[in-house]
């Protein structure tokens, strides 16, 4: 089987199955701290060489502020669990905003934890316009390639994108490195990951015709 070398995941779908259940949609976003551990672990184990976590946008940060706390929370959580692992962690988005959580300022620089050999990219208070916001400031006399001016430029293309919760559509992820990406949309609400759901995707994955426009 061909193994995408970098995998982005769109974890949607938290407050939907929250409400669901009965609860407040706020509710949601504690219960994909699990599976975003299990997903590290399963493509650790078929030698997934990056993955890249879409946490929340500077567009999420409008919601209601219960909400606003409780997806901050969330990420903190799953960033912290991800330092007790192998994994080269990154945490990405504007830091200079109020929305970005301090205690992950620690985590804005690539740092190696455990044995490392994974590199994990964790999208935080991120939004598109913010990423490409250097190509704006590069006139004609000083032109850069596209990449370097990127705030996300140590993180690389992306093989394949999985999005949890049913919608078709990126929702502003990476717009550069996921020009040729495989995208695979799987119904079922993130909170209700399962393994069968990685191992159904690197199935599909591997079935496409990949050119990169060739």
């Amino acid at each position: 089987m061909r193994i995408p070398n970098h995998i982005g995941v769109i974890p949607d779908g938290n407050r939907r199955w929250s409400v669901n259940k009965g609860f407040s949609k706020e509710k949601g976003y504690n219960s994909g701290l699990l599976p975003g551990l299990m997903l590290f672990q399963l493509c650790q184990k078929v030698g997934v060489k990056e993955l890249t976590y879409y946490g929340f946008t500077t567009d999420n940060t409008k919601r209601p502020k219960v909400q606003r706390e409780a997806f901050t929370k969330a990420c903190v959580e799953a960033v912290e669990m991800l330092s007790h692992e192998n994994a080269d962690l990154l945490v990405v988005g504007n830091n200079k905003s109020p929305m970005f959580p301090k205690e992950l300022l620690p985590y804005t620089t690539r740092k190696t934890f455990g044995k490392g050999g994974m590199k994990v990219n964790f999208l935080v208070n991120y939004g598109w316009e913010w990423d490409l916001g250097n190509l704006m400031e590069n006139d004609s006399n000083n032109r850069k390639l596209i990449t370097n001016c990127l705030k996300t430029n140590d993180i690389s293309r992306v093989d394949l994108i999985i999005r949890w919760g049913g919608r078709r559509r990126l929702s502003g992820f990476l717009p550069v490195q996921s020009i040729y990406s495989d995208f695979y949309v799987i119904d079922d609400y993130w909170p209700e990951f399962n393994k069968n759901h990685f191992y159904e995707a690197l199935n599909w994955y591997n079935s496409q015709d990949i050119t990169l426009g060739g």
